[in-house]
């Protein structure tokens, strides 16, 4: 039997935490098995543990991995400065509370998609579910304190940082509710949507 490379094991792991990813998301941690999980990444059930010494290090894993995907975008968005798309954060909301990313219920940010799974692990998915979180609120302060510079009056640093928890409150719950009637009310998934577009940066 041909002897693994370290490419391969690294190649193997990144896998598993791509299919955990999808998975997670799109059917919630508990409901994903570890048979299951390892089917998806194209390896054996008994592969997973040369990677993971549990499930439980695979979910804080792939949390902490989806948050850095999903706030490397927006550092990026806001990096590009105003465009014919609006200022960095309109885009950031478009993006986000678009139908496409409603739809995309195996992907895109995990604040949305695992907000309940978070809330129903131990302390080590909460508080990497915190830092992805504390990570999104950092931007937005910094943003509107940038674009209040910019714009040539002073908002306080405390005011900056209630603003962004409102804003992240609101795209997280609409996303939420957008998806949990899509299917059932797809009109009232896509006015959920629209309004938080249109309003949450009032």
């Amino acid at each position: 039997m041909p002897r693994i490379t370290k490419e391969d094991k690294a190649r193997n792991r990144q896998n598993i935490i791509e299919a955990a990813g999808r998975m997670f998301r799109s059917q919630g941690i508990d409901a994903v098995g570890i048979a299951e999980l390892m089917k998806g990444a194209g390896l054996t059930h008994g592969g997973f543990y040369n990677h993971f010494a549990s499930k439980d290090d695979l979910v804080v894993e792939v949390c902490g991995a989806s948050f850095a995907a999903s706030l490397g975008s927006m550092a990026r968005t806001v990096e590009g400065g105003p465009d014919q798309g609006g200022s960095p954060l309109q885009r950031v909301v478009a993006g986000y509370l678009s139908t496409a990313h409603r739809d995309a219920s195996d992907g895109g940010c995990p604040s949305a998609s695992l907000v309940t799974d978070a809330g129903r692990h131990g302390e080590a998915v909460q508080s990497v579910y915190a830092e992805g979180v504390q990570g999104y609120l950092t931007g937005f302060t910094a943003e509107f304190l940038r674009e209040a510079e910019d714009e040539g009056y002073e908002l306080d640093p405390d005011e900056a940082r209630h603003k962004a928890v409102r804003l992240l409150s609101e795209m997280v719950g609409a996303m939420v509710l957008a998806r949990a009637v899509r299917h059932v009310e797809p009109e009232l998934s896509d006015e959920i949507l629209r309004t938080g577009r249109d309003h949450a940066l009032d």
